[in-house]
Formats: structure tokens, sequence, C-alpha cells
């Protein structure tokens, strides 16, 4: 018997007509896992949850972080529903009711981060003791999940026991920590904007954590984090324009919820120079919050690495007796390795904490003033918090007699209709027109196809078990478990050869491996392929078959983010095995590698054909008369969070131009302009091939040996 390695090493035709062989399994002689042997596929195991372990693998060079940040970046802004990013509307900012205090004011603002909705928050500015105007370093401050956000005041009960444990030093810094420490960055000589969260404080226009939990919502990729991440993004804008702000020295930092804002805004945005992010950054509980939370967002991924997207700029952290315990031996060695490899050893700091509990008290903020008075402010020395005089809360709100409510402020119904519209408006004018708009579609739907799937064509395919081998039919029949080197998949496969070198033809069928046979026999459609001298490789759907996990796969009913964000999704699974059969016809050098979709299974076929490019030089799909927008149930096997936002079936299917195209059974589908004019732009007209009503096998087999 030859070996695994030797195997590979073996030319294409040679492998398949190799002569050892091995008993089938007598009940589906497709089977791979036979007797006692189990799939062991991760995948089929229980979900990943926000609660889960999210260790970070340090890359082995510059290139290869620097390729690994550029695809995670993608898929955060992806994910948030910001790819593209939006268009950036006038803020028109109000800047009213100055407040004196000793060395500092603070002022109230709103402004609108796009048509409709409005950004809340108080702006703290130091006194400034010279006529001389000068451009002063910045700090953005999201508050995180304390209650009434910006508004937060401890009771005294509350305040008294922060100072027995010796967490505050000052009843006012008890009970106001929030105030605190915009109170003290100002003094220190920082402009800070401590803006609120969705629905918090001033933010009523729409509840926290409502308005974006629906299926639509999710196929729009609409989502409360996205919109929160919108906010800070505008909140920078709104820094950057004032003019006593100096744009290249404005740092980030907020506790929670609010850490969690200041590492994706820092994952995904260049500007800010410095970065604190309290009590967030772990390996273990990602964020419990919708705000925290969407489709995408975490699968393959995890709040280290993105933390980690902001090296080598200045970041340092802490970590508390909450989930953050473990951060100086879990994620922070990482990160310093990271940082190393960057050359910016002296640039990433964690400290814990563990006799406190969740919080960003007054230790935790002295660490971060002296992080942001060295890397913001160039000045060495550990900086010790000062006592201040708070404003009551109530005169902290933006709007009064003098300053309502803005008139034209949407709910989040109307304000998700706005959002629509200009979506599909800057979709139509995504719309190939020519070769250069043609690059500039695939450009951006190609990217947000692979971070929705969390896929791309595999550079590497790694042999799990097999091949093993039998005759049946005539045919030699291979059986084999695939993954790739990065995962913990296993995908079981079959394959039938007969003769001749015509290439690979990938079978994505509904019933998997099995329909490859019909009673015993090679089925009459894979023979014709088979005579034709071509390879017919199968697996089973994800969730059918061998690919059976052991329980349903259960979506959160409360939140398909909360699922989504940490897992592939049922339709995204399928299309990574096919991507992964399509690395493995490369590895084997097979002359050509085509996909034959058939029903369900059609549209997956489309999408891993988009995403495999000229890897693939021929799709044959049956559409099944699917469209996303029909989909009401997040536990739909075809459900796809994002999918509608760039187009649906029509835009996936647009990406495969110049690919040799044969789709059928699209009445309805909605798949004709887009794809006419993606085929047009490509100059590959006579490569499209369409038929509203489902084609029998026989033609589909004619068409694809056709031309070989």
């Amino acid at each position: 018997m030859i070996t695994r390695r030797e195997a590979l090493a073996i030319p294409f035709t040679t492998l398949l007509e190799s002569p050892f062989l091995f008993a089938l399994d007598d009940s589906d002689p497709t089977r791979v896992f036979t007797g006692d042997a189990k799939p062991t596929d991760v995948r089929l195991g229980p979900p990943r949850t926000l609660n889960g372990y999210f260790p970070f693998v340090v890359p082995k060079s510059r290139e290869e972080w620097a390729a690994r940040r550029k695809v995670v970046r993608e898929r955060v802004l992806v994910s948030n529903g910001l790819w593209p990013l939006p268009e950036k509307t006038p803020l028109k900012p109000v800047i009213h009711g100055r407040i004196e205090r000793d060395g500092y004011t603070v002022e109230k603002v709103f402004f609108a981060s796009m048509p409709g909705h409005y950004v809340s928050g108080n702006l703290y500015r130091p006194i400034v003791e010279s006529d001389k105007p000068r451009k002063l370093p910045a700090v953005l401050s999201p508050h995180g999940h304390w209650a009434n956000g910006r508004f937060y005041e401890a009771t005294d009960a509350e305040a008294k026991k922060q100072i027995s444990s010796k967490a505050e030093e000052t009843m006012e810094g008890a009970k106001f920590p929030l105030q605190a420490r915009c109170a003290m960055l100002a003094r220190m000589g920082f402009v800070v904007f401590h803006h609120d969260m969705v629905g918090n404080a001033d933010s009523r226009a729409i509840p926290h954590r409502e308005g974006f939990k629906d299926v639509q919502a999710e196929l729009r990729g609409q989502n409360f984090f996205g919109l929160q991440t919108w906010n800070s993004i505008r909140a920078l804008d709104f820094l950057e324009s004032l003019p006593d702000v100096d744009p290249k020295r404005i740092g980030v930092t907020g506790a929670s919820g609010g850490g969690t804002q200041t590492f994706v805004l820092c994952a995904i945005d260049d500007r800010p120079a410095a970065a604190f992010p309290a009590v967030m950054v772990s390996t273990a509980m990602q964020g419990g919050c919708v705000c925290e939370n969407c489709s995408g967002f975490r699968t393959g991924t995890g709040n280290i690495e993105l933390a980690a997207m902001f090296a080598p700029k200045p970041l340092a952290m802490s970590g508390a007796d909450d989930w953050t315990k473990d951060i100086l031996t879990k994620g922070y060695p990482e990160l310093k390795e990271l940082y190393s490899l960057l050359g910016a050893e002296d640039k990433v700091a964690a400290k814990a904490w563990l006799q406190f509990p969740h919080n960003y008290n007054q230790v935790a903020r002295e660490f971060m003033y002296t992080w942001f008075n060295k890397h913001l402010l160039g000045k060495e020395g550990e900086v010790k918090e000062m006592p201040f005089k708070p404003i009551p809360p109530k005169d902290l709100s933006v709007y009064d007699a003098d300053h309502p409510r803005p008139s034209d402020e949407l709910d989040a119904t109307k304000l998700r209709e706005s959002l629509t519209k200009a979506n599909d408006a800057r979709m139509a004018e995504l719309t190939p027109k020519d070769a250069a708009s043609l690059k500039t579609f695939q450009s951006v739907v190609g990217a947000a196809l692979s971070a929705l799937v969390t896929d791309a064509a595999p550079k590497a395919i790694a042999i799990r078990s097999g091949p093993v081998q039998s005759m049946i039919d005539g045919h030699v029949m291979h059986r084999a478990v695939l993954g790739r080197p990065d995962e913990k998949d296993a995908i079981a496969c079959a394959g039938l050869f007969k003769k001749g070198d015509a290439g690979l033809v990938i079978w994505a069928h509904p019933l998997g491996k099995s329909s490859l046979l019909e009673k015993g026999q090679v089925a009459p459609a894979v023979k014709a392929l088979t005579e034709a001298g071509f390879a017919v490789v199968a697996t089973d759907p994800f969730g059918t078959g061998e690919a059976t996990p052991e329980k349903p796969f259960a979506v959160d009913k409360t939140y398909a983010g909360y699922t989504f964000g940490y897992n592939r999704p049922i339709l995204a699974n399928r299309v990574h095995d096919l991507l992964t059969l399509v690395g493995f016809g490369q590895m084997l050098k097979a002359k050509s590698i085509a996909i034959a979709g058939w029903g369900s299974m059609g549209p997956a076929a489309v999408l891993a054909a988009a995403l495999a490019g000229d890897r693939v030089a021929k799709c044959a799909a049956d559409l099944d008369r699917f469209r996303f927008d029909a989909i009401t149930d997040a536990s739909d096997p075809m459900m796809l969070p994002g999918a509608v936002k760039y187009g649906g079936l029509a835009a996936f299917l647009a990406l495969c131009a110049p690919q040799a195209m044969l789709v059928h059974n699209h009445q309805g589908t909605g798949v004709g302009k887009l794809v006419e004019a993606a085929y047009d732009a490509a100059g590959a007209k006579d490569k499209l091939g369409r038929n509203a009503e489902k084609l029998d096998d026989r033609k589909v087999v004619e068409w694809l040996v056709k031309g070989t």
C-alpha cells in the first residue's frame, strides 16, 4: 500500500486508476465512516457561542499578518453592514450649554451621523491659559453598559463600597466614574467627546437592544452593532472637525461594551493613534449584548485578534475578576508576540486587578491616563487622578427648550427603510458597464461574499484519511476525508472514475454522495461524465448524510447574531465544502474543474463558483427558483445573513463572469439584467446560458462535456 504522502505525488489519472482496493460498505457504497468510525468534523458538534474559548494564533511573518489583517478587517466591515462605508453626510453639529469647572469646560453636543439619526454626548475641553491657539490631542470615550450610560450615578452605598475596597479614592470618583475619566483627561490637556451608545441617556429614538433582530434585518446586514460602530466613526469625524483638535493624536477608550466599541473602531478606522479597551479583551466571554454581536463578526476570530488589528499602534488594556481575569496569561502573551514581530514591543501593555469585579475604576483609569500621557502627550511618569466637581446628570442632557430633539429623528423602522433605500441605490450604481466597473463590482461584492460565508478558495488541502478505493460498475470509487489545514473540518467525499483525463466535476446534489449511484450502479448522468473522461466527486451537503450534526443546528431565537456571529450558516458550510473540493482538484492538478449544482444545491454551487474564480472553468446550476429575500426563518438552511444587502443570487452569479455558466430553473429569481450586464462587461456573453425552466440532467451533462 502506498502512503498518503506518496499518493499526493502521483499524477491525477494514475492516482484514480491505482489498483489497491478495499471493501465497500454494503448498505451505502459511498459511505466513508464505516463500522465504529464516526465523523470527526468539529462543525458537527455543538455550535460555538459567545462563552466559548477564542485563542489567537500569531502569524509567522509580517506578510502573513498583513494578509490576515486585511481579511479580518473586511469581515468586520461586512458584518457591521459597513462595506463599503456609507456616504458621510453633513454632521451639522450643535454645540451649546457651556459649563465651567476647575481647569476644563463641558458642553452639550448632538449631530446627525446619518440623515434622521443623531449622536448625543458631552464635549470636555481643557481651559488653555494662552492667547495663542494650538491643536490639542483628543479622546473618544464610548461609555459601555452602565445604568443610564453617560448619566451614570452610583448610590452612596455603592460608592462607599468602592472606596473601602480601594477601587476608588474619592466619593466623587466613586459616584461618577464616567465623568471622572473625562474630567481628568480634559485637565491633562485632551479634548474629550463622551458620546451615548444607542438607547442610552439622550439617545432615545431607538431603545437599546431593539429594532434590528428580525430576519429581514439579518438579510439586509442591518444590525445594532453596526449602527453603534457607524456612530463611533462619525464621532471621530466630529472630533476631527473641531478647530482645536489635532487629528493625528486621537485616542479611544471605553469599558465593557465601550471596550468592544473601542477595539472594533480601531480595527477598521486608521485614524486613532492610541487605544485602551478596558475589561473586554479576552479569550473568554466575547460580549453579551446585541450591540456587541452580529452575524459573521467573530466567525473564525475573537476579541484578542480583533484588538490585535490595531498593531503596531499603542494598545493597552485592563482585566478584572470577570471574563478578562486570564488576560495576562491568555491573550496578552500573544499580543506581545505580534507586537514583537512588528518591531513595537513597547507599544502593548496589560494589567489585571483580580480583587475587583467588572469595572473601569480609578486604578484602571490611572493606568489609562499614564498610557495616553506617554503615547499622545509624549510625557513620562504615572498620572494620578485629581478630585473634581461632578455635574448633576440632568444638567448634562443635550436637549432642552432652546434645543429640542430634532424633528426628523427616526425610529428603527424608518431608519432601516432609509438605509435600505440608500444601499439599493448604491448597489445599482455598481452595476457593471465596462471592464473597469466590472472590476469594481467584483472587488466590492466579491469581498462581501467571502466575508458572508467566512471563506475563500483554499490555498492548501489536508487529506485527513484515505484514499480508500474499490470497484463498482466498472468504475474506480475513491473515498476520503478532506479538510483545511487551518480548520478542524473533516469532509467525507466519494469519487468515481473510469477513463481519460478530461478533468474533475464536483457533483453538488441534495442527496450528496449517494446520488452518484442508482440501485447499486453508477447513475446515468454520472456515467455520461465518466465515459467522457471526467472524474466525478461528491460530498454530503452540510446538515445531511455523514455531515449531519449531533443535534439539529439551532439558531438563537432571541437574536440570530448570537449564532451566526460565531458559526457559519448551513449554506456557508456547504459552500465551504464545495470550495474544499475545488482545492482538492487543484492539488491533484486536474486538467479542468467544473461544478454541477442540482436542485437546492444549485445556489451553493453558484456561490462556490463565484469565490473560486478562474479555478472553476464551468458551472451548471439549477437555481431552484430560489430568492434570498423570500426567507422568513433564520433557521432556514438557505439563510445567509447579508445576502440581500449585496444583491442576492443575481449579484453572486454576476461575480462568476467570465466563467462558462449554465443556469436553469431561474424563473422568478431576478437574475436577469445584472448577470447579463456583468457578462457583457466581461466580453463573455457567449459563456452565459440560461433557461427559465428546469433542465433534465442529460442536457446539463451535454453542456458540461461540450468543448472538452
